[in-house]
């Protein structure tokens, strides 16, 4: 509970009120001065590098300003929150209190990229409230990190505030300087599956967060949210210049929020570094989150799998029953003995309930989630499955169908934990703004993905899945804000252009995964689906990447759920390569970024969370490039050998060269530095085995 200790007297007088001394011109004609707000509160982070200058305008509007290292990131920027039936809550306000708190501590994460995350802030809160007419108070908090910030609304409940219908927030984030931003469009039909605009800072329309800047002066920032519940989802609209206003997405109702006192919004986060790298080094997003409301959640095992997909997204298979099905008993068996020969312990099926028959884009009402279609034998492929050391991975495709679908939780998920399946992919297939509610009395509407109605959707999936110790991997889903600190089984989630796209034409282009680690996955882990050996989409159509890139994508890429896509047949072609997509694990205690630019390159270094070795993935995009890394993220006093995977001679994305690899080994140790030799579209993986430690096969 936040305390508030009321500022009063002459202080309260000093600190929220000013002057303004009226002028004249040449004619005589009197000029009202611009004045400037006063400051009210400030401050800082731990480190004392940012500044946080919340101030007050003569007419009682609030504003916020951020300063890194003396000097300005963010201009004044508004605050404030517009209603459907109400007046906004923007202007005539007064400061009538504030605290101050301060926190370092550390936390274990059951599962993730770092063990351990140490949460180190200084908080600030504030009380506003109207001069005059309804006099409603709102609570704005501050959290100051060393590398950014968060900040979030808060209502206590009042007389003329308990139920709040939101319009719109009047949040801004005015940039001090132009700078070049990496964005993805927002509120289109194709949700977040767009690729990343690289454009002038003053050139963004209205972008999907996590948008990423780089400003004139070097510094990075990354402006997002965190604790996303209950509420619409941010967007960035941008007004004027350099300055954003905070766009939340649409409801099927006219407020965009319905919430009644108390309540809180989610936390406007901006990360702040001096390059890229750091932006994925920090932390504050997940520090921002609740800790894990879920309890023991040892029965929460990541892992990678293998699945019967790709034949169906190349469109050799199809999810519907007929002579091409593919989640056939026959199938699913052949894949079941690929994983357990490989020391995979996952077998995603698609397409194995009824429902798939007919046109299910967008109306997936015939969607059955515990009656499996008369060719897959479940309780035969479970025993199968089991007595191979192997579990299925299940699918729950609603085909934007989400109030069918909340009718089925229950069934869906106990027939999940009945058939020993402890990971569900889940899926909403359906233009956005299309999703089919239907509301108790029969009201049928259509609702966006990113909308409130379907972030509390989307929770309930996941809260009701661990019920039933089931894990969910959310695709066509609401964005990652954190949310898997407090709610653990909330494993990953596609949200972007994944591996889907190469199987197409228009494919994802050299760029895509550097544009991708440092925009969308500074939110949280995707399930890309990696791993596609082949190099080959439909009709034999070839991806734009080498076969080493596509090993690299399973360190760079994090996911505690994580995909070899291709095919046991085509796998078969390249088991010399395949061999490090049986070793990497999923699971780390530690992650260094060791070098990267935005849409460029990146080199990433994480540790076994299992043992002690160490792994490293490098991508660039369609520029060749030498990069040296210093291994200084070894371990002292230990000598390892580097299984090297790289591109081979004359290896180019562009030609049939694209499967050129080299593998070989060295000794290595802390202190040593490497030589990467990037091809166009390429990258490098690199196991350090510790010593000692004998190879599995």
């Amino acid at each position: 509970m936040m305390k508030h200790y009321t500022i009063g007297g002459a202080l309260a007088l000093a600190l929220l009120t000013s002057t303004a001394i009226a002028q004249t011109d040449a004619n005589g004609v009197a000029q009202i001065p611009t004045v400037a707000a006063q400051p009210a509160a400030t401050a800082t982070s731990p480190d004392k590098s940012l500044v946080v200058t919340i101030a007050l305008d003569n007419d009682g509007r609030p504003t916020y300003a951020v300063t890194r290292k003396g000097k300005p990131v963010l201009n004044p920027s508004k605050l404030g929150v517009m209603f459907t039936d109400a007046p906004k809550i923007e202007r005539n306000l007064e400061l009538i209190g504030k605290t101050t708190a301060s926190a370092d501590s550390s936390w274990t994460q059951p599962f993730g990229e770092w063990k351990t995350i140490r949460d180190r802030h200084n908080e600030l809160a504030l009380r506003f409230r109207e001069k005059t007419g309804l006099k409603r108070e709102m609570d704005v908090t501050f959290r100051i990190f060393d590398d950014g910030i968060g900040f979030r609304y808060s209502f206590p409940d009042q007389p003329n505030l308990h139920q709040a219908n939101i319009a719109d927030e009047l949040t801004e984030f005015a940039f001090a300087q132009n700078g070049t931003a990496w964005w993805k469009p927002a509120l289109q039909w194709n949700r977040e599956e767009y690729l990343y605009e690289k454009t002038p800072l003053d050139a963004v329309g209205t972008a999907q967060t996590v948008m990423t800047v780089k400003l004139a002066d070097g510094t990075h920032a990354a402006v997002h949210e965190a604790a996303l519940i209950d509420y619409a989802a941010m967007n960035l609209a941008r007004s004027e210049g350099n300055t954003f206003k905070a766009a939340l997405t649409p409801g099927a109702g006219a407020p965009k929020v319905v919430r009644t006192a108390p309540f809180a919004s989610p936390w406007r986060t901006v990360i702040l570094s001096d390059d890229a790298p750091g932006l994925y080094m920090s932390h504050l997003e997940l520090n921002l989150n609740e800790p894990n409301k879920l309890g023991d959640v040892s029965w929460i095992k990541p892992g990678k799998f293998v699945g019967v997909w790709w034949n169906m997204i190349k469109g050799d298979w199809t999810w519907a029953t007929g002579p091409k099905h593919g989640a056939t008993t026959a199938n699913v068996k052949t894949y079941i003995d690929f994983a357990a020969a490989n020391r995979i312990p996952g077998v995603l099926v698609e397409g194995w309930n009824v429902g798939w028959n007919g046109d299910w884009f967008g109306n997936g009402n015939d969607m059955q989630f515990d009656q499996p279609t008369p060719d897959f034998d479940a309780a035969e492929l479970y025993r199968y499955a089991k007595a191979k050391g192997v579990y299925l991975v299940g699918h729950n495709e609603t085909g934007g169908s989400a109030s069918h679908y909340d009718a089925q939780l229950d069934r869906a998920f106990s027939y999940a934990r009945d058939h020993g399946i402890p990971v569900i992919k889940t899926g909403y297939v359906t233009d956005a703004g299309q999703i089919e509610r239907v509301d108790a009395d029969g009201t049928r509407k259509r609702e966006w993905h990113e909308g409130q109605w379907m972030a509390n959707h989307y929770l309930r999936v996941v809260q009701t899945a661990a019920k039933y110790k089931v894990g969910i991997d959310s695709h066509e889903p609401i964005k990652d804000t954190g949310l898997r600190r407090t709610y653990p089984n909330w494993l990953s989630r596609e949200g972007g252009r994944g591996m889907e796209y190469n199987a197409w034409p228009g494919k994802n282009p050299p760029n895509h995964e550097a544009n991708m680690f440092f925009t969308q996955w500074l939110g949280g882990p995707m399930d890309f689906t990696p791993g596609v050996l082949s190099l080959e989409g439909s009709g034999g159509s070839p991806l734009l990447s080498t076969e080493a890139k596509q090993l690299a994508l399973y360190v760079v890429i994090y996911s505690p759920v994580t995909m070899a896509a291709d095919t046991p047949e085509n796998y078969a072609k390249h088991m010399d390569a395949f061999q490090f997509i049986r070793d990497v694990p999923v699971d780390w205690s530690e992650t260094r970024v060791l070098n990267g630019e935005v849409g460029e390159y990146v080199t990433v270094a994480r540790k076994d969370r299992a043992g002690e070795d160490w792994y490293l993935g490098s991508i660039t995009n369609e520029a060749p490039r030498m990069l040296t890394v210093a291994l200084n993220f070894l371990d002292s006093g230990r000598n390892y050998t580097a299984e090297v995977y790289r591109d081979g001679a004359g290896a180019d994305y562009r030609t049939s060269a694209r499967h050129a690899i080299a593998i070989e080994k060295r000794s290595v140790k802390k202190g040593d530095t490497l030589s990467l030799a990037l091809a166009p579209g390429g990258g490098q993986a690199i196991r350090f085995v510790a010593a000692g430690k004998a190879r599995r096969r």
